[in-house]
């Protein structure tokens, strides 16, 4: 009773959130794994485990951008970062996830709203791409080679751009890559594509944002973002701030830029010099905390390259998959017909136990699949194989208990229940290693192999209260039946299968005749008592 309402709930649940099986990892669904190595940027020193960290948090953020599930982000060692997301190819991911992840504030000094590409017209017409009033043009010149390395302030805030940067910006696209240099102007797009922009040189670097928050001020219906600078940052952004702030729009515009694309290019009202800004702008509270999170994380000084890259196909997933089920069918097969050759009638106790747990088990994992981003991996298939077993050898310590007892002298229906008493211990603790291996295993492994430890765990702590709630009650109330209790030749539990007379096995007292000296044995539940009573 108690399993089937569990099983009814938790069935229900799959129901509301109409999902019907677990989400599949990436050995089974197929997808690209790519090992990323990490290094500071000046090439020299160690790797920081923090900024190694933060690294893969702002890589976890752009997987998650993707809408796919049962990614996973790991770091491993003291410089990689492995990436492993189903059903992407690897020369998308590698894109996606192996440039360095570095903000930077550069002036706006030209915007263009992006329009859709359109068939050609007989009838001439304007530009789609508007220049803005009065954009200062310096003469054309050939641009210089990039130093990598950022211009002081001063000359970055004069900075004028030529004839040829404003041509570039004409015919520029979001489609197309433009070189990102801190020391160079920059064309690029925002995230969303809607908006191209003809950028300055870097004026501020990302790591002087001290700390980032999104949230909705008091008396207002609007998120805003407020940042916080460093003591270096607050000076420089104070300078910047102070000459923008007369200016035109969009020259008066401070633009943050993560990887080459903006995420923000909020226009400077006025000289802000407390180091405390604040970005307003058409936020949701979810982009005004995705820009928090860029501002707050996405500064590192470090740039990767791509070590290793793997493509698991669908169909090679699929293959595995069946080969996993196949696997587990075996496993079963085998323990069911060792059960009926060896406990008989009993057992449909093992096939039961092995029912409900299944039923219990397939419901978690797409339960937790859906809330939780579980994936069921091929790792995680032989820890659900290996569940079979767990569920079977439970069932085997209760049975021997009994068989214990009984050869100890006690009848069929009180062995069923003393034998318990003296198996769930054993049980406990042998369903407790198992869980304990499982904890242990999950914390120290990486990658697919916490998948094995989480579903092993899983199915452990299952088993324990199949146990407990299925397996013991359906056990003793067969043992009320005829067939059982009065141990059935097919039963499993009749008395040459336990090694004792029927007599033994049902509890029944038999006596013996005197003996000459006035003694008589008496026998009791396979035991020989003998005792002296007077004639």
């Amino acid at each position: 009773m108690i399993f089937t309402l569990i099983a009814a709930a938790l069935y229900g649940l799959m129901a509301l959130a109409n999902t019907w099986k677990p989400r599949l990892g990436l050995d089974l669904a197929g997808g690209s794994t790519i090992t990323l190595t990490a290094s500071n940027t000046n090439g020299q020193g160690s790797i920081s485990p923090e900024n190694l960290e933060q690294a893969r948090m702002i890589i976890q953020q752009r997987v998650d951008g993707l809408g796919v599930g049962e990614s996973s982000v790991a770091t491993q060692g003291g410089s990689h970062i492995v990436v492993s997301v189903p059903n992407v190819g690897s020369d998308d991911l590698t894109k996606m996830v192996g440039q360095t992840a570095q903000l930077m504030f550069r002036n706006v000094y030209q915007m263009a709203p992006v329009t859709p590409d359109v068939q050609p017209s007989a009838t001439p017409g304007a530009s789609a791409t508007p220049t803005a009033p009065g954009l200062p043009t310096a003469p054309a010149k050939a641009r210089g080679k990039s130093t990598g390395e950022l211009l002081d302030l001063k000359t970055a805030m004069a900075f004028q751009p030529t004839a040829e940067d404003a041509a570039d910006f004409e015919k520029f696209d979001c489609k197309q890559e433009y070189p990102d240099n801190p020391d160079q102007p920059l064309i690029t797009c925002d995230r969303e594509g809607t908006a191209k922009y003809l950028l300055g040189p870097v004026v501020i670097e990302g790591k002087h944002v001290k700390e980032a928050s999104s949230g909705v001020p008091q008396g207002d219906l609007q998120t805003v973002v407020n940042l916080t600078f460093d003591d270096k940052g607050k000076k420089d952004f104070g300078t910047v701030t102070t000459a923008l702030v007369n200016k035109q729009q969009p020259l008066n515009q401070n633009a943050i830029v993560l990887d080459s694309k903006v995420v923000s290019a909020p226009a400077i009202q006025s000289a802000i010099l407390n180091g405390q800004a604040q970005i307003s702008g058409s936020f949701t509270q979810k982009t005004g905390q995705d820009l928090a999170n860029v501002l707050n994380y996405g500064a590192l000084p470090l740039k990767f390259d791509v070590s290793e890259v793997q493509t698991v196909s669908p169909t090679l997933g699929g293959e595995q998959l069946r080969a996993g089920i196949i696997a587990g069918l075996v496993g079963l097969a085998l323990v069911v017909a060792y059960s009926f050759l060896y406990y008989r009638g009993l057992g449909i106790i093992v096939v039961g136990s092995l029912v409900i747990a299944t039923i219990i088990t397939w419901a978690t994992m797409t339960l937790l699949g859906e809330s939780m981003g579980f994936a069921l991996n091929l790792p995680g298939i032989a820890g659900a194989i290996m569940a079979i077993g767990v569920t079977a050898d439970s069932f085997i310590i209760y049975f021997e208990r009994i068989r214990d007892e009984i050869r100890d002298g006690r009848s069929l229906r009180t062995a069923i229940e003393t034998g318990w008493k003296k198996a769930r211990g054993t049980i406990v603790i042998a369903d407790g290693v198992s869980l304990l291996s499982a904890v242990v295993l999950f914390i120290l492994a990486v990658g697919a192999v916490k998948g094995f430890a989480f579903t092993l765990g899983l199915t452990t702590l299952i088993d324990m209260a199949i146990v407990f709630w299925f397996t013991k009650p359906l056990m003793s109330l067969l043992g009320r039946t005829k067939f059982f209790g009065e141990g059935h030749k097919w039963s499993g539990l009749d008395a040459e299968h336990m090694g004792v007379s029927r007599n033994s096995l049902l509890g029944i007292r038999t006596r013996t005749p005197r003996t000459s000296d006035g003694r008589r044995t008496r026998t009791r539940r396979g035991q020989v008592a003998t005792s002296t009573e007077e004639a």
